[in-house]
């Protein structure tokens, strides 16, 4: 997973997780509801300024966005 999926990965998820629409969190960041699915697609890299403005609205830090997910732990067999 290179650095533009894992921040596209991060977005979509943290976006759910506090139960926002593409709309609404484009709404909240000031930008068009047509970037957030972008960049929720990977079609388009984020600049450094708007992970901060969308970490900002989602209210994480700004590396957070970055981060590649840890992997699962391995389900133990019964």
């Amino acid at each position: 997973m290179d650095i533009r999926e894992t921040f596209a990965s991060n977005l979509r998820r943290l976006r759910d997780q506090k139960d926002l629409s593409q709309e609404e969190l484009a709404f909240r960041a000031k930008i068009d509801r047509t970037y957030v699915s972008a960049l929720e697609r990977g079609v388009y890299s984020a600049t450094i300024t708007m992970v901060e403005k969308l970490a900002t609205v989602l209210g994480v830090t700004p590396s957070s966005m970055l981060e590649k997910p840890a992997r699962p732990a391995a389900k133990k067999k019964v």
